[in-house]
C-alpha cells in the first residue's frame, strides 16, 4: 500500500528527498507519515501530513525538513535539507485512518535507510 523511495547516503549538510506513494484512497483519506528508527533508539515521529494539507514537524527537524504532499502522483515526500549526523536512520512511511475499519486502520511501508556521513 505504501512505496517508500530516495534514501541513501548524504553528507552533512547535504540534502535528500524521500517520497512516499499510496494508493488514492489512502492518500486521500489518510494522515501520512514518515517516522524514523535510529540503532538502539525508539521509533519516533519526523514528520505528518493531514488529508486537508496541514503538516507537522518535530522539533528536531523543523526548519530543515518539509513534508509536503503532491496531489497528482498520490505521493508524500519528505525533503531534508542541512542534514545532520543524527539524522541517520531508518526512516519509514506511515497512513493512519482512526475512522477506517480495524484492520485497514494503519499501513507502514518496509522502510528505507538515511545515512549521514562524512
Amino acid at each position: 500500500q505504501l512505496v517508500e523511495s530516495g534514501g541513501g547516503l548524504a553528507q552533512p549538510g547535504g540534502s535528500l528527498r524521500l517520497s512516499c506513494a499510496a494508493s488514492r484512497s489512502i492518500f486521500s483519506s489518510y494522515s501520512i507519515n514518515w517516522y524514523r528508527q535510529a540503532p538502539g533508539k525508539q521509533r519516533e515521529l519526523v514528520a505528518r501530513v493531514l488529508p486537508g494539507g496541514s503538516t507537522y514537524h518535530a522539533d528536531s527537524v523543523k526548519g530543515r525538513f518539509t513534508i509536503s504532499k503532491a496531489n497528482a502522483e498520490n505521493t508524500v515526500h519528505l525533503q531534508m535539507n542541512s542534514l545532520k549526523l543524527e539524522d541517520t536512520a531508518v526512516y519509514y512511511c506511515n497512513a493512519h485512518n482512526p475512522a477506517a475499519s480495524r484492520d485497514q486502520r494503519e499501513y507502514w511501508g518496509r522502510g528505507t535507510q538515511v545515512t549521514v556521513s562524512s
